[in-house]
C-alpha cells in the first residue's frame, strides 16, 4: 500500500470561468501562500480576454496556481506553472491531474533559475512573488535579458499597495491598473522601443 502524504489544507480554490468553471481545487496551508482573490482574478481575466485564446502563459511564483489554472481553463494553449516550494508544486501537479489539464506543466524550481534556462517566449506572464522577497524588478529584467517575452506580450504584476511601484523595463507600457484593499495589480504590454 502506498504511503499517503498528509498535508494540512486551508480549503479550496474555485476556478471562476472556462472549461473548469466552478471546479474546486485543494489549497495547502503553507507560509506565504496567498491565492489571488476571486475579485482580482475576475477583473484581470476580463482585461486578458482579448489576448488569452491560444496564448503561451507563464505563471511565475505559482503558489496555488490560481492565475495559471484560470488561464488554462479560459483557453490558453499552454501554461507553465513555476513554483519553488516542493509541497506546493506537488499539489499543483495533483490539481492539474485532477483537472486533466494536459495544457499545463509544473516546474518545481526557483523563478530566476527557470528563466535562466528557458528558451521559450511567452504571450502572458504572471508575476506575483512573495511580497517579502521583493523580486518584481529582478524578474522583470530577467524576462527581458533572457528574451522570454513574445512581441506584444502582456505582463501581470501584483504587489502590496504600501510600497512604491517596482522598477520595470522602460519599454513595458502600463495598460491597466487597479487597487483592491492592500493590493495593487496592473497589466503591462511589452512594446518594442
Amino acid at each position: 500500500m502506498a504511503k499517503q502524504n498528509k498535508l494540512k489544507t486551508t480549503g479550496s480554490l474555485r476556478i471562476i470561468a472556462g472549461r473548469w468553471r466552478g471546479r474546486k481545487l485543494t489549497v495547502l496551508d503553507l507560509d506565504g501562500l496567498r491565492p489571488t482573490s476571486d475579485r482580482i482574478r475576475e477583473t484581470l481575466f476580463n482585461w486578458l480576454q482579448p489576448t488569452l485564446g491560444q496564448a503561451n502563459c507563464l505563471d511565475l511564483f505559482s503558489g496555488t496556481g490560481a492565475l495559471g489554472l484560470e488561464a488554462a481553463s479560459r483557453g490558453a494553449q499552454k501554461v507553465t506553472l513555476v513554483e519553488l516550494n516542493t509541497k506546493a508544486a506537488e499539489q499543483l501537479r495533483s490539481n492539474c491531474q485532477q483537472l486533466e489539464a494536459d495544457n499545463c506543466q509544473v516546474e518545481n524550481q526557483d523563478a530566476a533559475t527557470f528563466l535562466s534556462g528557458n528558451n521559450e517566449q511567452y504571450d502572458i506572464v504572471f508575476i506575483d512573488p512573495p511580497y517579502q522577497a521583493d523580486l518584481w524588478s529582478q524578474i522583470a529584467q530577467q524576462l527581458v535579458s533572457h528574451n522570454s517575452l513574445s512581441v506584444d506580450a502582456v505582463i501581470y504584476l501584483e504587489y502590496p499597495s504600501h510600497i512604491s511601484p517596482p522598477s520595470l523595463p522602460a519599454h513595458w507600457q502600463l495598460m491597466k491598473e487597479k487597487k483592491a484593499g492592500a493590493v495593487n495589480y496592473c497589466l503591462f504590454k511589452n512594446t518594442i522601443e
